[in-house]
C-alpha cells in the first residue's frame, strides 16, 4: 500500500506562492510513490479550540464540525507537508486555529498515555515544513518554526525537513525563480522516498 501523506496548506490563496510550492513537493511526493491528500485548511468550517477539556477523557473533540473528520487522517498518515505564509511573524490564524484544535492528539499523548497514532506507524511518520515571507528580516521564521515544531511533536510526526524562503515582497511572483519550485518538489520527492526504508 502506498505511503499516505496529508498536504496542509496555511494560505488562503490557492493559487498563490505557498500553494504553487505545495503543489510542486505534493508532486514530488506523488512521483516517490506516495498516494497525497491535499488539506486547504480555508475550505473547512471550524471554530478554534474553546478550552472544554471533553479531549482529556475522550478521543475526540466536544465541538461538532469539520475537525472531526480530520483527527483519522491525521492518526493514519504516514507523512506531512505543511506549507503556509509568514502573517505577524507567525503561523496564520485559520492554520494556528487549525493546529490548536489537536488539543485531542495532545491530550491523548501526554495526558492519558494513550498517543492516537498507532505504534507501528510512529516511527515512520515525518513532515516537511515549506514557509514564505514577505520580509527579509532576521528571525522572520522563528515564531512559525515553533509552532510548526510543536504541532508535528503533538501528532507524532517527526520534523524531517524544511524550505524556508524570505523576500517574497520582491520576488512577488514564485514562478520567475523555478530553483525554488524545483527545490519544493525535491523536498517532497525526498519525503516520500523516506517511508521505503
Amino acid at each position: 500500500m502506498a505511503p499516505k501523506v496529508i498536504g496542509l496548506l496555511g494560505s488562503p490563496l490557492h493559487e498563490g506562492n505557498t500553494a504553487q510550492l505545495m503543489a510542486r513537493a505534493v508532486q514530488g511526493a506523488r512521483d516517490a510513490g506516495c498516494a497525497v491528500e491535499l488539506i486547504p485548511v480555508t475550505n473547512f468550517d471550524f471554530q478554534g479550540c474553546q478550552e472544554m477539556f471533553f479531549c482529556r477523557d475522550h478521543e475526540t473533540c466536544v465541538l461538532d464540525d469539520d475537525m472531526q473528520q480530520m483527527y483519522p487522517k491525521f492518526a493514519d498518515m504516514d507523512g506531512l507537508i505543511l506549507a503556509t505564509p509568514v502573517m505577524t511573524m507567525g503561523i496564520p490564524g485559520t492554520l494556528k486555529s487549525f493546529m490548536d484544535r489537536f488539543q485531542v492528539f495532545f491530550m491523548a499523548k501526554y495526558q492519558r498515555k494513550q498517543s492516537l497514532v498507532p505504534q507501528d506507524r510512529k516511527q515512520r511518520r515525518a513532515g516537511i515544513f515549506i514557509c514564505i515571507s514577505g520580509m527579509n528580516v532576521p528571525e522572520v521564521f522563528v515564531g512559525a518554526k515553533l509552532t510548526t515544531q510543536a504541532f508535528f511533536d503533538i501528532i507524532d510526526c517527526r520534523y524531517h525537513d524544511e524550505l524556508l524562503i524570505n523576500d517574497m515582497d520582491r520576488i512577488r511572483d514564485i514562478t520567475t525563480e523555478p530553483d525554488l519550485l524545483d527545490a519544493a518538489y525535491k523536498k517532497g520527492y525526498t519525503l516520500g522516498k523516506s517511508f521505503e526504508s
